[in-house]
């Protein structure tokens, strides 16, 4: 049975903290992410494959990690498990400071991945569960948009730290106090009674939806290439399309398309047309990855940016809503752990293949294999994905 709502109110206080609790977690993510290649090359002289390893790994046990964040975010108090979570979350930045080795680094960088993990699922399904169950499909919607406004301004501040100052400490003392704004506003939030799976017998669908694995092949398949784009893109810009600054401004375009299309679809989605905004969404990053690989211009790198987003927006949202509603009540949490855990699969093989393959290679060898995967992903989403959904949803 659903949880009792005491309003229909979308933007109640709670929602608002899980909102930016979430922004803080992104927004501290994203500072490093664009940046952690270079600060890698600068100070450990590491090449692309060493670099791909050492960043995957945070995907990586992240990726271990969901599966068991889902189970325990169903089974446990899900107010003191969230703000355990990113209080461990948080601690991780202040070891990037002291890094003195890469063995270090790398060891901290993959543990890190393990708390990212666990309060990404926690604080989502807090934030579904504070949402009135009228406006769940748009909420969610809603919800992303945190993780668009810290990618549009999160890189743009990393990138320009970067190329005036050159001390990394301050973008890792940036994310650090970030993380401790997005910290207290989770110690804010009322948590609401919720349904709990405590009691019932310990099976695999406590730990993975076994009815998402159509959904998240699909998933896989999409994020891929943004694995590889996140983590490479500005240093494909400076050697493939030779734009040597303002590769902040394509994270920020990129953002941008996102937030518009989540705009845009919010209609569409609280109608129930998943299936639509999937196929919409696969299309618009089809053109887009082709624009960014194919046509090495500045306009069309930045115009590429805009389209990437707008695809992004239109799919993610769309998929965890996929997730949510072929999930009971007292599996939002296993529900969304494997959404993520299917998203860090495919951004983790982007990150670690991507790196070799630009080794072997160039940048753009790898993002062509993340396009045709992407096509794949497309017509499985269209023969197989879509009408399974239809037959084995909830609501």
């Amino acid at each position: 049975m659903e949880e009792t709502q005491t309003t229909e109110r979308l933007w109640s206080s709670n929602f608002t903290f899980a909102f930016l609790g979430n922004f803080s977690i992104f927004f501290a993510f994203y500072l490093l992410l664009p940046v952690l290649p270079f600060y890698l090359i600068e100070k450990f002289n590491a090449d692309s494959a060493l670099i791909g390893t050492i960043l995957a790994s945070y995907t990586l046990t992240a990726l271990l990690t969901r599966p068991f964040s889902g189970f325990m975010v169903d089974y446990f108090a899900r107010k003191p498990l969230l703000v355990t979570c990113y209080i461990l979350f948080v601690g991780f930045f202040a070891g990037y400071i002291v890094a003195g080795t890469l063995v270090f680094f790398a060891i901290l960088r993959a543990t890190h991945g393990f708390s990212f993990g666990m309060v990404t699922v926690s604080n989502s399904t807090m934030a579904i569960d504070v949402m009135p169950a009228s406006k769940r499909n748009i909420g969610i919607g809603y919800y992303g948009l945190s993780t668009n406004i810290a990618m549009a301004l999160s890189p743009t501040l990393a990138l320009f730290l970067h190329d005036h100052y050159g001390d990394y400490n301050y973008i890792f003392l940036c994310s650090l106090l970030t993380g401790t704004f997005g910290l207290i506003c989770v110690t804010l939030i009322k948590a609401p009674q919720k349904i709990t799976s405590a009691g019932e017998p310990i099976s695999l669908d406590r730990f993975f939806l076994v009815k998402g694995i159509p959904a998240g092949i699909n998933i896989a398949l999409f994020s891929f290439i943004y694995g590889i784009m996140s983590t490479y893109v500005a240093i494909y810009g400076e050697q493939e399309v030779h734009i040597t600054s303002g590769t902040g401004f394509f994270f920020m375009l990129m953002a941008f398309g996102l937030i518009t299309s989540r705009l845009l679809s919010a209609r569409q989605m609280n109608r129930g047309k998943l299936v639509q905004t999937i196929t919409l969404g696969s299309l618009f990053m089809i053109v887009g990855f082709s624009f960014f690989i194919f046509w090495k211009t500045q306009y069309i790198f930045y115009l590429s940016a805009f389209l990437i987003g707008m695809s992004y927006g239109f799919i993610c949202p769309a998929f965890q809503t996929m997730f949510i509603n072929l999930a009971r009540h007292n599996q939002r949490g296993t529900a969304n752990s494997t959404y993520l855990t299917c998203w860090d699969i495919g951004l983790g093989a982007g990150v670690f293949i991507g790196g070799y393959i630009a080794k072997a290679s160039n940048y753009t060898t790898a993002y062509l294999v993340g396009l045709l995967l992407v096509v794949l992903g497309l017509l499985l989403f269209r023969t197989l994905t879509a009408a399974y959904y239809l037959r084995n949803k909830l609501r």
